[in-house]
């Protein structure tokens, strides 16, 4: 039986874990399924359908996300169906599913999230209509940060809604994009956003998530007038180490497969790569 939700409960979080689990043991790598996010969005009280669920005899055998990252314009869907329970139609129905309730939220563009080594996901997408948009890597961080200066200068500190002018115009030199959401996510409590500063001067942000025993780090830049002085890796290291000091074993993030330079410093600092995830846009 298919369902769409707002959010899972902390027995179904459980459950889909189980279901991640299995699909990991079967395939291998891992799947981006934003945990920090699913755990979020129980609390939030949102009404909208973000998670959808393929329950058999009162288990998950297949599950679709539906992460608005890019606030309203843009969304992501990340999902996985049992291996004992593939080649019944139950990831197309939770594909069309997903993308009706895309199409009823009006997003500009959907990306599917598809591991390179997963089991048909390539196939899958372009079935479904699905181009191929770009290409991450994913990293993770398994032991302490790589040791180096720590420039008295910098700090970090979280960023609150009052400083939402400041970190859009960090992520529009860094990226040329904003979330159109952005005092919201500032003020979400499960999402930390930090700002990094230079004698006071914010240069820099990036976002951090925590599960129970992991961590992630997410849109991480550095102001180009501000880059090739060694305040990344400063700036990484600190929070690699706040997230570990917090209980986070991992530390994961991804990097676009062309930004050689971003992906040099992520593996300085004791970042491995895992796998390669592909995104195709849907529509």
């Amino acid at each position: 039986m298919l369902s769409f939700l707002p959010a899972l409960t902390s027995d179904s979080r459980a459950a889909v874990g189980e279901l991640e689990g299995r699909v990991v043991a079967a395939d291998g790598g891992r799947l981006k399924l934003e945990w920090g996010i699913l755990a979020a969005q129980e609390a939030d009280g949102s009404t909208d359908p973000r998670v959808g669920l393929w329950t058999e005899n009162g288990r998950p055998t297949g599950f679709v996300g539906i992460y608005a990252l890019g606030g309203r314009t843009t969304a992501e869907l990340a999902g996985m169906v049992d291996p004992a329970a593939r080649r019944r139609g139950i990831g197309s129905a939770l594909l069309r599913g997903a993308l009706r309730r895309c199409r009823e939220r009006r997003f500009d563009q959907v990306l599917l999230v598809v591991p390179r080594n997963g089991a048909g996901g390539r196939e899958f997408a372009l079935a479904h209509g699905g181009r191929l948009e770009h290409s991450e890597h994913a990293l993770v961080l398994r032991r302490t940060p790589t040791p180096g200066r720590s420039d008295p200068a910098i700090t970090v500190r979280r960023a609150g809604p009052d400083d939402a002018a400041v970190v859009g115009r960090l992520l529009r030199s860094a990226f040329d994009w904003e979330p159109d959401d952005l005092p919201r996510l500032l003020g979400n409590a499960d999402q930390r956003t930090m700002l990094a500063l230079v004698d006071g001067q914010p240069v820099g942000t990036l976002r951090l998530t925590r599960g129970p025993d992991w961590g992630a780090i997410h849109g991480f830049g550095v102001d180009p007038a501000w880059q090739g002085r060694g305040i990344g890796r400063d700036v990484l290291r600190r929070c690699c180490a706040l997230l570990r000091a917090e209980g986070a074993e991992t530390v994961g993030l991804e990097v676009a497969v062309d930004n050689e330079r971003a992906l040099g410093l992520y593996l300085s600092v004791g970042f491995e790569p895992v796998l390669t995830e592909d995104y195709y846009a849907l529509f």
